[in-house]
């Protein structure tokens, strides 16, 4: 016999539950709505600021009528962010191990990345650019700076934070050292790498951004970065914003499949996705 308070907690939880999953989507459409209308209003409000503040719908046009030049300007982005993104992966993961496996290494090294990643990268930059010749190879270092750090520090940290009596257990059984970072460590580490992988992802994309600023790369090859440039210098503000949206909803994006890559790869055992389905 089922128990009637049971059952209309577990009533009130299923539509709390409901409530939740609707404002989970139907709050930030409304926000999202709402500054549309605010910009909107904004834009109209004096005959000034509409012309150096274009509407929303000047906007949305100018990205039609400009979407074969801005999307493929958005694509030589996302390349040089994708490859610096996965250039940090794998240096980051392959360094993190080094440091856990070597504190002599550690020692060497992790100073050297601290500096790259407390140096701006627009004072780097120049450096770049004169040492290295290719002008994709020069962009691409400099994203790959901005991105490294999150990945190295906290892969770092999570192998380090492995559970120190199953590292004992794993040394009693007689596990090697391989077998020990293949089977415990870098599983328990996945958390931290997911955490850091969210933060690099954005910084790749403002990585790249900056180093085309910086660059000034023009032609075929040119980024979202140097349209906006172009567009300042003349004057077509409504392409600035079309190119500054596309760059807002990029980072949006690698942002929410950076997180629902971690929502599946921790959802069935670690806290931090088991709070979110409870």
């Amino acid at each position: 016999m089922s128990d009637p308070a049971f059952d209309a907690d577990e009533a009130r939880r299923a539509r709390n539950r409901r409530i939740e999953g609707v404002a989970r989507w139907a709050l930030p459409l409304l926000v999202v709505l709402l500054t549309l209308w605010a910009w909107d209003w904004f834009s109209n409000s004096t005959q000034t600021r509409g012309l150096i503040f274009p509407e929303p719908a000047k906007v949305w046009a100018r990205l039609l009528a400009d979407r074969e030049l801005l999307f493929g300007s958005l694509l030589v982005t996302l390349r040089i962010t994708f490859l610096a993104l996965g250039i940090a992966v794998m240096g980051g993961v392959l360094l993190a191990i080094l440091f856990t496996q070597s504190r002599f290494a550690e020692l060497v090294f992790f100073p050297y990345a601290v500096v790259l990643q407390v140096t701006p990268i627009v004072s780097i930059a120049p450096l770049i650019f004169i040492y290295v010749q290719d002008p994709l190879a020069r962009v691409l270092i400099c994203a790959w700076i901005v991105a490294f750090f999150p990945i190295l520090s906290n892969t770092t940290l999570g192998l380090k934070s492995t559970d120190r009596n199953l590292v004992d257990l794993y040394a009693i059984y007689g596990a090697s050292w391989w077998q020990r970072l293949l089977y415990l460590q870098l599983p328990s580490s996945l958390p931290y790498f997911l955490g850091g992988l969210r933060i690099a992802g954005g910084l790749a994309l403002i990585g790249a951004i900056v180093a085309e600023y910086v660059a000034g790369i023009s032609g075929s090859a040119s980024g979202l970065a140097f349209r906006i440039l172009e567009a300042s210098y003349r004057l077509n503000y409504p392409r600035m914003f079309a190119a500054l949206i596309l760059i807002a909803v990029v980072g949006v994006l690698i942002f929410a499949a950076t997180s629902f890559l971690s929502w599946l790869l921790l959802r069935k055992w670690h806290e931090s996705a088991l709070g979110r389905e409870s």
